[in-house]
């Protein structure tokens, strides 16, 4: 609910939602989910100090994984707040100016992940493909050029959205279906004619398509282009310098992909797996990837082991 000029009715919040049907339950889950958020923001954190204090990893692969933590990080800051006030203190309502706030955040942070997904899909077909070279073409500053033209992309894409909400009638329900404000969940509040809406939210949409089907293709390429090296000890090394980005990718689209197949061909879904499958689509990118960096990348793991013991011989 929204006080908008052009709107019929003056309404200054709106109501999000928590678990549906376990209301009663709120405060315990509130600290599986402070644990998460926790854990989330320490990884993203730890991922880009690791990455700024050590030189030896002053590197384009590191340089796109440090605008992915930076990206979870601000889709973590960007859920918190209402995720927090609706399972610690039971204050689902959120005002207007907030609303679209958020949704643009989120809306932006996640078009932004997408992309550098994308590049860093690029980073290690380049890598396998022309090694020798790879130092050389993706220096520093055009890793920061790149980093900005899909940043601006981001920002520019989703921008619209909040002033289209705004230049909606809408009617006095005031129940939105997730914890925290998206796009095509404010629209469905409009009474007037939601069209252009629509559209632009499917130009949105098929902007992050395009994304993972030329992740997919790159990853033809990439195999495409491991399959020509001669040595089987070298065709594991390649492959394995991209497991963990592949694990990420899974991570980020999988929600998205059952999210949208449920939508579009499942008539009759429950609120709650509605709810569940939102929260899984923001909580677990940001909490899973520094886990996987970490585990599944011996340069990092090694450094934050290293930190770890020098911190304990000190105490």
């Amino acid at each position: 609910m929204f006080i908008i000029n052009s709107s019929n009715v003056e309404i200054s919040t709106c109501l999000l939602v928590g678990m549906p049907g376990l209301e009663y339950a709120h405060i315990w889950m509130s600290i599986p989910l402070c644990s998460m958020y926790l854990v989330a923001i320490l990884g993203n954190c730890t991922i880009l100090f690791i990455i700024k204090t050590e030189p030896s990893l002053h590197e384009p692969m590191y340089y796109f994984l440090s605008m992915l933590a930076l990206t979870d990080l601000g889709l973590s800051l960007s859920s918190l707040p209402t995720m927090l006030r609706i399972f610690l203190f039971n204050a689902p309502e959120i005002s207007a100016n907030a609303c679209f706030a958020q949704e643009f955040f989120i809306h932006g942070f996640t078009v932004f992940e997408s992309s550098v997904l994308l590049i860093m899909s690029l980073d290690r077909f380049l890598a396998i493909y022309n090694p020798l070279r790879y130092s050389s073409i993706l220096t520093p500053v055009r890793v920061a050029q790149v980093g900005m033209i899909f940043f601006s992309k981001s920002i520019l894409l989703v921008l619209p959205f909040p002033f289209i909400l705004k230049s909606l009638r809408y009617c006095k329900k005031s129940q939105l279906s997730h914890s925290y404000c998206l796009h095509q969940d404010v629209m469905k509040l409009a009474c007037s004619d939601n069209r252009i809406d629509v559209i632009y939210g499917f130009f949105g949409a098929l902007c992050v398509t395009v994304d993972f089907l030329l992740i997919t293709m790159t990853y033809i390429l990439i195999l495409k282009t491991v399959l020509g090296i001669a040595s089987r000890k070298e065709q594991f090394k390649a492959l394995n310098t991209c497991v963990s980005h592949i694990c990420a990718v899974i991570i980020f689209y999988l929600p998205i992909i059952n999210l949208a197949i449920v939508h579009r061909f499942v008539q009759h879904v429950s609120p709650l797996f509605n709810v569940l499958m939102a929260n899984v689509l923001l909580l677990v990118p940001p909490l899973m990837n520094p886990i996987v960096y970490c585990a599944k990348t011996r340069q990092i793991r090694m450094r934050v082991a290293a930190k770890l013991c020098k911190k304990e011989v000190q105490l």
